[in-house]
């Protein structure tokens, strides 16, 4: 606390103003001595009273904490008008995810209605042909004896980034499945993140790449579309097509999967089934390409509904980092504020004292 004769700091201002009109007489060196240059007049220090010296003690002991910090920003703490700016952007960087936030939650709805609604024929499907669903984490990549001939492995990743570790993980597991079995395996990938991923190491056994397939939801017409290219550019009617995607399980989780296409498919199954014409050669002949576009189908929604999900995910902990990082921000803004402004007493304080003589 002051002492009770400390002065106020209207006071203290007005004394600084009074500055200007000092006599004459406190000043030293105004006049010229011989054979020496004029001397610029500059004010005496006048000696401090008792009560002078008690004020600056408490004010410099009182302000240690704040003259460490005006310190540290002279070495190069950024200034009240960056952090000010840095606030600012933080903001505007938050609003975006939010917003990215909420469109990926109405997204994902919408996909995994798309999504549940082609599960149950997909799954009809794979029973009829013989085909594997393995969930990677718990069943594995397909075994290399079911790669044994010529394979195809097609890649469903996404376009659009900002979605978490979705296209890195199914790149990892493309290369996991294709591992010792790459002279007569190729790779054919949707979307293009996967495709960037996947080049820098498998780039001779890419043989074809589709993109911007997510400009509207998946269809069926753009997955037959892929699936005509996979089998016109099939070096053999044998050749095995397994299809990798990320499997929606909730959302937050999903995971890599893997769906390898029988290339004979369940007698006993068909047996169930009147053909006509009972030519069962001409119909899976037929039956092959409907059962690749399906499985490519499926995955695209799946992959579709889990990159919404990743997404959605990905942007809440960017809205919370950035909340955080605005709430440090505004916590080191004060700090420089309060110490400009405890100089500029100390200053003003120092100043007045001095002239009190």
């Amino acid at each position: 606390m002051l002492p009770p004769n400390t002065p106020s700091i209207a006071f203290i201002i007005g004394q600084i103003k009074l500055v200007q009109h000092l006599p004459q007489s406190i000043l030293e060196g105004g006049g010229q001595t011989s054979g020496s240059e004029p001397q610029t007049p500059r004010l005496a220090a006048p000696k401090q009273s008792k009560n002078d010296r008690m004020v600056m003690m408490i004010l410099v002991k009182n302000s240690a904490p704040v003259l460490k910090t005006v310190g540290q920003q002279a070495r190069g703490m950024a200034t009240e008008k960056q952090i000010l700016q840095r606030i600012t952007a933080t903001s505007n960087i938050a609003k975006i995810t939010k917003s990215m936030k909420m469109v990926s939650a109405a997204k994902m709805r919408g996909a995994e209605n798309r999504m549940n609604a082609g599960r149950p024929f997909t799954a009809w499907l794979d029973n009829v042909k013989g085909a594997h669903d393995r969930t990677v984490e718990t069943d594995g990549v397909a075994p290399v004896e079911e790669l044994e001939g010529d394979n195809v492995l097609i890649v469903v990743s996404s376009d659009r980034g900002l979605c978490g570790g979705i296209n890195s993980g199914i790149a990892k597991t493309t290369r996991r499945q294709i591992a010792g079995v790459e002279d007569h395996s190729q790779v054919f990938v949707i979307g293009d993140k996967a495709r960037a991923q996947l080049r820098r190491d498998l780039g001779d056994n890419i043989r074809g790449n589709v993109t911007e397939t997510y400009q509207s939801p998946p269809n069926f017409t753009v997955a037959s579309a892929i699936a005509e290219a996979v089998v016109a550019s099939s070096p053999s009617e044998s050749e095995k097509v397994h299809v990798l995607y990320n499997k929606f399980k909730s959302a937050i989780s999903y995971m890599p999967s893997v769906r390898s296409l029988a290339v004979q498919p369940d007698s006993d199954a068909f047996d169930l089934y009147e053909l006509e014409p009972d030519n069962k050669d001409e119909l899976l002949a037929d039956l092959k390409e409907f059962e690749i576009a399906t499985a490519i189908f499926q995955g695209m929604i799946e992959n579709s509904t889990s990159e919404e999900s990743s997404r959605m995910a990905a942007m809440e902990n960017a809205t919370t980092n950035a909340e955080d990082l605005i709430g440090s921000l505004t916590l080191v803004y004060n700090k420089a504020r309060q110490a400009r402004i405890t100089t500029e007493l100390i200053e003003i304080i120092s100043g007045a004292a001095s002239l009190d003589g």
